[in-house]
């Protein structure tokens, strides 16, 4: 399996960052050694001083596609969940200025959260789900996914020109604003709607 990420895909996070508005979606991959093993904490990990929470709505893919084109993406996955990309931002930041790849900042061990998945079925309409993050009882991120600057049946349409997408691949879907950093003994916990789809203790 392979975790695709999209960046950069709500424009008030782009404007918190500073980014520039990307013409296309801003791919990026993670390893499977990246995934959060269930009922572990996160480990801040001692190469940062710096590391973030990413809320994001997740997809997994059902079967194997390439070309997809958009009419026919819903036919692709039937789970959606909510995850985070913890990046570690002090060291993706002198990547980033040196032009060189983001993996040492996005993809170490425990950066991928998957929290538990709900059928589609239960969404009247995926491009209007509500989401968010909460650390400390206090909550810190909120979007909807009619936010996204690129549709989930957009993302998988583009996603799958360049990568043959196969069954239990994940989709991250990109990160709405508020992101910010992460410290010992926070407790997070993440939600779609009212319901708890993770709860992490950081160290």
């Amino acid at each position: 399996m392979k975790l695709i990420c999209i960046g950069r895909n709500y424009a008030k996070h782009i404007e918190e960052l500073d980014n520039e508005r990307p013409e296309n979606p801003v791919v990026f991959m993670k390893p499977d050694s990246a995934i959060l093993l269930k009922k572990q904490p996160f480990f801040i990990p001692e190469f940062s001083n710096d590391v973030h929470h990413e809320v994001e709505i997740l997809i997994k893919i059902k079967k194997i596609g390439k070309y997809i084109e958009k009419q026919f993406a819903h036919k692709y996955y039937d789970e959606v969940g909510l995850g985070i990309d913890f990046t570690a931002r002090d060291l993706q930041s002198k990547l980033k200025a040196k032009g060189l790849p983001w993996e040492k900042a996005k993809a170490f061990d425990g950066a991928a959260v998957i929290g538990q998945w709900l059928p589609k079925t239960q969404f009247k309409n995926v491009d209007n789900i509500g989401f968010s993050l909460q650390i400390n009882g206090q909550t810190v991120q909120e979007g909807n996914t009619s936010h996204m600057l690129w549709k989930i049946d957009e993302i998988i349409e583009y996603v799958s020109k360049y990568f043959t997408l196969k069954i239990g691949d994940i989709i991250f879907t990109g990160t709405p604003a508020g992101v910010g950093p992460v410290k010992p003994n926070d407790q997070m916990i993440g939600l779609i709607g009212d319901q708890e789809m993770f709860k992490i203790k950081v160290k």
